[in-house]
Parts: C-alpha cells; sequence; structure tokens
C-alpha cells in the first residue's frame, strides 16, 4: 500500500513539474545554425547534381536547332564569371572586416559584393533575353531546356542571396555585429562561396564544353 501510495505521489509530482521554456534572448544552442545550414547545402548540392547530371544526357540533343557553339558569347560568360569570383573576393574581405568588428567596413564590402552580384544577374538576364530573341528558348529544344533550368536555378539562387544579403546589411546598420548578426553573415558566406563553385562548373561543363 505505501509503495503505491508513493509511486502516485511520484506520478503526481512529475504531471505536475513546471515546464521549461527558452526565452528568444537566451544563448544560441553552438554551432547548431552552422550545422543546419550545412545540412541545406548538403541538399540544394543534390539539387544541382541533378540539375548537371540532366544537362549532361540532354546536352546534345539540339533537335536540329541551334548548338551551344552557335549561341554561346563566351567573353561575356567570361565577364560574368569574373563577376561573380570578384563577389566571392569581396565577401572574404567583408569577413575579415567582421572579425575586426568594424561594421562600416563590413558594410563597405558588402555593398561592393552586392553590385558584383547585381552585375552577375545583369548579364545572366540579358544573355536569355539575347536568346529568347533569337529564337533559342527552352522549349525550343531539349538542350535548351535543360541549359535554361540549369543555369536559371543558379540565378534564382545569386537573387535569394543578394535579398539577403540587403536585409542582413539592414541588420547590421541597425544592431551592429552582435553574435546573431555574425552567425548569420557566416552562414551568408558559405552560401555565396557554395554560388561560386557551382558557377565554376557550370561554366566548365555547360559553356567551355559547348563551345569546345
Amino acid at each position: 500500500m505505501s509503495s503505491n501510495t508513493h509511486t502516485l505521489h511520484a506520478g503526481g509530482a512529475a504531471a505536475l513539474a513546471p515546464r521549461e521554456y527558452h526565452l528568444a534572448e537566451e544563448p544560441h544552442p553552438e554551432n547548431g545554425t552552422l550545422l543546419g545550414f550545412w545540412l541545406y547545402l548538403m541538399s540544394d548540392c543534390l539539387i544541382f547534381a541533378a540539375l548537371f547530371a540532366t544537362y549532361g544526357v540532354l546536352g546534345r540533343s539540339y533537335a536540329a536547332g541551334p548548338t551551344g557553339a552557335q549561341l554561346f558569347d563566351l567573353p561575356l560568360v567570361a565577364l560574368n564569371t569574373a563577376f561573380l569570383l570578384l563577389s566571392s573576393i569581396t565577401f572574404g574581405f567583408a569577413m575579415l572586416q567582421k572579425q575586426k568588428m568594424n561594421v562600416s567596413g563590413t558594410l563597405g564590402w558588402l555593398a561592393i559584393t552586392a553590385l558584383f552580384g547585381v552585375g552577375f544577374l545583369g548579364l545572366e538576364l540579358y544573355e536569355f533575353s539575347h536568346l529568347i530573341h533569337e529564337g533559342a528558348g527552352p522549349q525550343r529544344s531539349a538542350f535548351l531546356s535543360s541549359f535554361f533550368t540549369l543555369v536559371g536555378t543558379h540565378g534564382l539562387h545569386v537573387t535569394f542571396g543578394l535579398i539577403w544579403l540587403v536585409v542582413l546589411m539592414i541588420q547590421i546598420g541597425k544592431r551592429g555585429l552582435i553574435p546573431a548578426n555574425t552567425r548569420r553573415l557566416m552562414c551568408l558566406s558559405m552560401f555565396w562561396h557554395f554560388l561560386d563553385v557551382v558557377w565554376i562548373g557550370v561554366f566548365t561543363f555547360v559553356y567551355l564544353m559547348g563551345v569546345l
């Protein structure tokens, strides 16, 4: 009887135990965000791997239409590649200023990075517009469908990265380089360099091999 009573009391105490709540201002779990973001990047790698594989299968299916050698303007694409590579370098300078806790320096290099990103998107949109104007839209052949899907998906990622960059610049300008902002800046840095690596693959696999 006493053991049953003890069990009931223990169960009642457990049921009435106060719940634990974690406030927003409490310390963030160390490396929790970075680990989650690495998982996201790995999932993004799978998406681009599937797109590269699709282009590898369909990249020679011209359907009696124009080929990459006839369509691609390699000097323009090289200039676009330079814009993205330079934006990756300027982002690295921003991270160096972040290490020094220099808010103005960080914002300055992030602004230059954004300008290079906008230049990259502008040239990419010009290329797409020119191809469609020449009758080489995504519906023309399987080659062009896979091309527009792969390059367009990368462009959408750059667009998202630019929006994230502008929002983060506003947050840094208002609140400075607090731990939350430095953590977000680190995630954006990984994302931006990831896009740089993917574009090198696009430039080599799609444009260079398509022309040569």
